[in-house]
């Protein structure tokens, strides 16, 4: 592993999680949980197989992730974040609060997985209703999408999973879904459009838009 040979706090963390697609792979465990190979390599369009390996190496080295072999009847091995590489879920809110301004719409070339929506939509969602029985909404599909668990004032993003029932399933362009999400497509707007199946009350009561203070994507520097 390549260092900066710098006695700096953060040379010192970037020594560890600054090569490419690192902080990537950490998302993708972040978001996921425990994960196969395969479930990374999926969430990690254009990664080389070989450099997906000695990636996770070196997270495994440097202490932020484990390899572990299921139990039968599943006996595959997974990846997962250790509390130190869990940590790091901070740091990576905070670059997701700091790339929003340059969220334009996609281009043809960009690949997109719903999933990636998880980090950001834990800052971006609240409870509009709090005193309303618990909902879900879900982003995406089962396959590939994240579950926005509501009620009491407190809002939860993961992975979609079976074991929840959504009141509503918002999916479309990625671009669209993003405009939702950070206020500047209308709920009604994107139900007009197909987007919502299920319960439109639901997602209004998760949309909450860009926090105070946060610059809007057109603002952006160039």
């Amino acid at each position: 592993m390549r260092s900066y040979g710098q006695y700096c706090a953060l040379a010192r963390g970037l020594d560890v999680v600054g090569d490419r697609w690192t902080l990537l792979i950490v998302r993708e465990l972040l978001s996921l949980g425990p994960s196969r190979y395969a479930d990374l390599q999926r969430g990690l369009p254009g990664i080389a197989t070989n450099l997906l390996a000695t990636r996770l190496r070196e997270l495994e080295a440097a202490g932020l992730v484990v390899r572990t072999q299921l139990p039968r009847p599943a006996s595959v091995v997974v990846f997962e974040l250790t509390p130190r590489g869990a940590a790091l879920e901070g740091t990576l809110r905070e670059l997701v609060k700091w790339g929003a301004p340059m969220m334009s719409p996609p281009s043809a070339h960009e690949e997109f997985r719903a999933h990636w929506l998880q980090l950001p939509l834990r800052g971006l969602c609240r409870d509009n209703a709090p005193g309303a029985p618990p909902q879900v909404v879900r982003v995406g599909s089962l396959d590939d999408g994240c579950d926005i668990a509501v009620g009491g004032g407190h809002v939860e993003v993961a992975a979609s999973t079976s074991a929840a029932e959504p009141d509503a399933v918002v999916d479309g362009d990625p671009g669209a879904l993003v405009a939702l999400f950070t206020g500047q497509l209308p709920v009604d707007a994107a139900a007009s459009a197909g987007m919502i199946s299920g319960d439109v009350e639901a997602v209004r009561r998760v949309v909450g838009g860009y926090p105070a203070g946060m610059p809007q994507p057109e603002e952006a520097l160039p």
